[in-house]
């Protein structure tokens, strides 16, 4: 994961009963996507970042956050 950088996507799409295969179709990026922002192996590009957040409803800082601002 990258340093400080936490995120919350799998607990918020899990919250609205959707796989990950189903959040990368509304997104358009494939379900390793997903898998590797979910486990902090890859950061999404600013655009990602706001789609995800328009997809499940909420802003981008509800899914991810700095390590000491949450």
């Amino acid at each position: 994961m990258a340093e400080g950088l936490h995120n919350r996507l799998r607990e918020l799409r899990a919250a609205r009963d959707l796989t990950q295969a189903a959040l990368a179709e509304m997104v358009g990026v494939s379900r390793k996507t997903i898998n590797t922002v979910e486990n902090g192996v890859f950061v999404p590009s600013t655009t990602l970042a706001l789609k995800l957040a328009r997809a499940l409803g909420c802003r981008v800082e509800d899914i991810f956050s700095l390590e000491g601002t949450e």
